[in-house]
């Protein structure tokens, strides 16, 4: 049987001799995109470099310059009654107060790269979601996890990624392209790498236009005492979110990105299985109650 591959665009089967497909008219045989920063290949459509953390989608918006806080301005004096009795008197600045929140927890970022993080001591212990991937190499099949931890005791290295000494909840997410070959068996007895510990019942099912299919955990599965990150290879991804006031907001729209750009979930149903999964994090995985 002749040999055949896939279309990067459009996943109809393809011939190897072919140079462009005849059904979306792109060209077969592209250059790999590599990270400016350390020259790792990168998906097309990937959000940030799974190595280095660089952002490598279309180039940010310049933010708009920050406020300076209060008592970095000089001090408006209303003309009180006492100001005027005594206008000789030298005006005395305000001590600038402490952040009450710890310099580890301060970020000017939704998320990082979770190694990339450790490595420079800007991983939060008091509280985080830390988002993985696990991507098929041959399919669009794919597994997230999310963890959200709180109170970690300690954080170290480990020949196989990053150990929590704390307990954690994690959600799963999976995704199923319609060509997969065994899409009536339980995720749970499915094999290794595809596999998650829930089954049909205990998931929230989405079909998107293309007749992808989202699956939803319930409720997440917890873990006592310690978890470990593993480290992400190939096209794979591990990042922190950290708490920062549109936390929940920077999560959704995250979803969305990877969903539709790099798993070709449409941009409407990424956009629902996103606020699925935001609601499920906001109801089962928040950082209220045993957590505060």
């Amino acid at each position: 049987m002749e040999e055949t591959v896939n279309c990067k665009n459009c996943n109809k089967p393809l011939k190897p001799n072919w140079e462009f497909c005849p059904y979306c008219k792109q060209k077969v045989h592209v250059e790999p995109k590599k990270c400016k920063k350390c020259g790792e290949i990168l998906e097309e459509g990937m959000v940030i470099c799974p190595v280095c953390g660089k952002s490598v989608g279309a180039p940010a918006k310049k933010s708009a310059a920050k406020k300076k806080p209060v008592t970095d301005k000089a001090p408006s004096v209303k003309k009180t009654q006492s100001a005027i009795k005594a206008p000789t008197a030298t005006a005395v600045k305000a001590p600038i107060k402490k952040p009450v929140t710890p310099p580890e927890e301060v970020s000017d970022v939704a998320f990082r790269n979770l190694f990339d993080a450790y490595s420079r001591g800007k991983l939060p212990f008091s509280q985080g979601y830390i988002v993985s991937s696990f991507f098929s190499e041959t399919s669009y099949y794919s597994i997230y996890e999310i963890v959200s931890y709180a109170g970690v005791k300690e954080i170290f290295m480990t020949p196989t990624g990053l150990q929590f000494i704390t307990g954690g909840k994690k959600l799963y997410i999976l995704v199923e392209p319609d060509t997969y070959q065994v899409k009536y068996q339980e995720p749970v007895s499915r094999a290794e790498g595809e596999k998650i510990p829930k089954r049909f019942s205990e998931l929230e099912e989405i079909v998107a236009k293309n007749q992808t299919k989202i699956f939803i955990a319930k409720e997440p599965t917890e873990s006592y005492g310690s978890f470990t990150i593993l480290k992400p290879s190939g096209s794979n991804f591990s990042v922190i979110f950290y708490k920062i006031p549109k936390l929940y907001e920077a999560l959704a729209e995250f979803f969305v990105e990877t969903l539709n750009r790099q798993r070709r979930v449409p941009e409407h149903d990424a956009k629902v299985a996103a606020q699925v999964i935001v609601n499920t994090l906001k109801k089962h995985m928040g950082f209220e109650g045993q957590f505060k």
